[in-house]
This record gives C-alpha cells, structure tokens and sequence, in this order.
C-alpha cells in the first residue's frame, strides 16, 4: 500500500467504464458536480456510454450517505473515500488562464480546489482528453490517463505460428494413422505448449499439423475439414476450426487481421453444429469505429 492519493475523475473516464471505483484502491476519488450534470445528458441513448452512464448512477445511488458532499462515502474495506465536489467558485487562478467557464475547465477548477484543500496529499486529475491533460500540465497539476483496462501483455496476440523442427519422422506417420492421436509425453518438446495450442511439425520428409489437446493428453492431427461449405485455405484457418468445433473448448478468440476469415469461419463453424444446439447468436459490435457506421450484416443460413 503506497503513499495515499486523491483522484478527480472526468466524465469520459465513467462513460468508458462505468465499474472505474473499483480500481482506486486505499486513494480517495473526487466527483466534479459539472460531471454528474454531463453523466445525466448521456444517460438517453442506446449506445455503450449511455449504458455506463446509468449504470453508473445507480452504483452512485447505492453509495450515496449524508456525508457524500463533505465526509464522503467509504468504498469498502481497504479502499477509500467518494467524494461528490462543488465548486461554489471558479477558482481565479484557472480563471486568468481559462476565462470560459465550461465543463473542462471547471474540472479543473475543482482539482485546484482539492489540492489547495489538501495540500500534502498528491491530487491527480484522471482522464482520458488529450486535451484536458494538457490543460492540466500547463497549469502545473498532476494527471494520468485512464489505463486500467489496458492489455499490458499483448505477446500472446503477436507471436509467431509455432513450428517445430527435426521432430521423428515415423512420429508423424503415426500420427497421420492414429486418429486418436498420440500421447504427449512420446514427443521430446523444448518448447513450452498451452493447452489447445496449434502448431506444426517438421521432419526431414513429412510435415502435419497438429493441436495440444489438454483433455485427453494427446498430441492429435489437424485436418482441413470443410464446415458449411467452407474449406479452410491455410493452416491458420484449419487450426481455427479445429478448436472451434470442439464441444469441450467453451469460448474461442479469434485474433486477425481484417479479411482473413474470423466471422466467417466461426459462423461457419456454428452453422455446422446446428443440431448440437438449441439457438446461434450472432452478435455485432454496438459501438462504432471511427465514426463509420457498421451497416447490416448480408445474406441469410441460406445464402
């Protein structure tokens, strides 16, 4: 447990995770009062941030004791405290920089105010306006981007398709005459393997491609099956139907670059289970990307 801090959060931080309290541990959390009146104009709407901003007022709801504004509201055991902030004033040293008293800029008065308030505390203003923050760097204050639910390891999404070479050539024969597969412990791995993990193996005069089945233990080979009509045109393709249609592997990830076959293939996939399941969802992002719109999806089971 580090020394204690207060955190001021901006709105778009709430809008893009409405559970962000949870991740302050033992440091207090400002609320500017500008910020609750700019949660309430996105609460209407469809969207993932108006979502979050009702969600979030309800967790605020649950919250909400006497001393919210003044002795704050204690988060759980181990955490800290919520604050909601007013600002009666625009504080005159943000007003010589900032004339306009907007939302911004009013956020930032409040984190003046706690600061000057608190003066052997650390006040961090948390946000994710590129702008705001350097406001705020301007000024001289303290701030950080909201990065909590970043991907810090991001190897597990670049590594390269493992290939293992010099591997026995009658081991593969076998392979290719054992449906069942072989047990892992025959094969004299270097390298490391995660359960369900794809890769190929090499020998002199054969190669095959092959998947860690954690359930049974065994070393087992992938083919080019064609579900639904697709057929797979490489080995990555194979390796994603091979986890795909299998009944005990419950949720698969498919990472790739844009036209490579993901949807496709997992709908394909579905498709060629049908009568394993009762319903097939189809789901599609809700929030679009850079403005665009998404558009329908085209074409039927059929077509």
């Amino acid at each position: 447990m580090g020394t204690k801090k207060n955190f001021i959060l901006d709105t778009n931080v709430i809008l893009h995770d409405y559970k962000c309290l949870d991740n302050f541990e033992e440091n207090d959390i400002y609320i500017p009062f500008i910020v609750l009146e700019e949660l309430d104009s996105f609460k209407k709407g469809n969207e993932q941030i108006n979502f979050n901003a009702r969600a979030f007022v309800r967790e605020l709801d649950e919250l909400t004791e006497n001393g919210l504004f003044e002795d704050g509201a204690e988060l759980g055991i181990g955490r800290g405290k919520l604050y909601i902030k007013n600002m009666s004033e625009y504080n005159k040293e943000i007003e010589k920089s900032f004339p306009d008293p907007k939302p911004d800029n009013r956020i930032l008065s409040v984190v003046m105010g706690v600061a000057e308030k608190h003066p052997d505390i650390k006040t961090i203003l948390v946000t994710k306006d590129i702008n705001l923050r350097m406001k705020a760097r301007s000024l001289g204050m303290m701030v950080e981007d909201y990065i909590t639910d970043k991907v810090i390891n991001i190897d597990a999404f670049s590594e390269d398709e493992l290939v293992i070479e010099g591997v026995d050539a009658d081991l593969i024969d076998k392979l290719y005459s054992t449906p069942q597969g072989i047990d892992v412990d025959e094969f004299n791995f270097d390298e490391h393997l995660e359960p369900n993990q794809c890769f190929i193996l090499k020998s002199e005069r054969n190669t095959i491609l092959v998947r860690n089945n954690p359930f049974t233990l065994k070393i087992v080979k992938v083919d080019k099956k064609t579900n639904f009509g697709i057929t797979p045109r490489n080995a990555e393709q194979a390796f994603a139907f091979e986890v795909l249609n299998d009944p005990d592997i419950k949720l698969v990830g498919l990472t790739g670059k844009a036209g490579t076959g993901k949807t496709l293939l997992a709908l394909a996939s579905a498709l060629s289970q049908h009568d394993k399941y009762s319903q097939i969802l189809l789901a599609r992002p809700i929030v679009s990307l850079s403005n665009k719109d998404l558009g329908y999806l085209p074409g039927d089971e059929k077509a």
